[in-house]
């Protein structure tokens, strides 16, 4: 395949940055998207050339770090995947692809195509933590009940990899998918109980201080997340900030 790479180069946070565009060739459709442009880096560090910075770690789906906004969408094309999923048979010989950095005010660019994501970190540190003592005196899980259907919804919550899909989608920048998941996750399982008014007030709190917009119910964020995030946990949340509001 030969394509054309519309790629946002940016040196640093000062930097105004632009599109640069780059040709390249050799690209086998069964290549991730993340090997395309690693065969685009090597070609450019023969040259001489600066290559382009970008986020990666497992290349697995888990971590979530390769975010890129990929012709327009979070994460490239395809549904249910990170960018590192993203194969280029979904591309066609004699494409031209553009590729962005995720835009929020709360995920500033770093480099080129990497931006910093640390506001998430410091969500859940305001709030994602149980104090139930589980080290020294650990029991059999089985002697907490837990409703099945409250299980699975909390696994289906803890899903969420923090990759900011849902922000770089939002028209608003909005993290209240990503907050809801991390919320519900424990919101819903007894261990969780003990701090579940301090969480959802802390964690909502400290999405705000970051800069994320507010959520519109667009649902643009549930379709582009990688890991399928309902929306009802946007709905959870809300619920469970009202009802501390109130306790509080």
């Amino acid at each position: 395949m030969k394509l054309t790479l519309k790629i946002w180069r940016q040196k640093n946070a000062q930097d105004k940055g632009g599109i640069v565009e780059y040709p390249i060739d050799g690209i086998e459709p069964d290549m991730s998207f993340l090997e395309m442009l690693d065969v685009l880096n090597e070609g450019l560090i023969n040259k001489g050339e600066e290559p382009v910075a970008f986020d990666h770690d497992c290349r697995e789906g888990i971590c979530g770090m390769c975010s890129l906004f990929i012709n327009g969408e979070a994460h490239g094309p395809d549904r249910g995947v990170t960018t590192c999923q993203l194969h280029m048979r979904m591309f066609k010989d004699g494409d031209t692809i553009f590729i962005e950095p995720f835009r929020a005010k709360a995920f500033p660019v770093i480099k080129d195509l990497v931006v910093d994501r640390s506001s998430f970190d410091r969500i859940q540190h305001a709030g994602g933590f149980i104090s139930v003592n589980t080290s020294g005196n650990t029991i059999d899980a089985n002697t907490i009940p837990v409703n099945k259907d409250d299980a699975d919804k909390s696994f289906d919550a803890a899903a969420c990899i923090g990759c900011g899909a849902c922000v770089a989608t939002c028209k608003n920048s909005s993290a209240m998918l990503f907050v809801s998941a991390k919320v519900s996750q424990y919101a819903l399982l007894p261990q969780g109980k003990v701090e579940a008014v301090d969480r959802v007030l802390n964690m909502v709190h400290q999405m705000d201080l970051e800069g994320f917009g507010n959520c519109t119910n667009t649902g643009a964020c549930e379709i582009e997340c990688p890991k399928g995030i309902s929306l009802e946990n946007i709905a959870r949340m809300n619920r469970e900030y009202l009802a501390a509001s109130l306790k509080g």
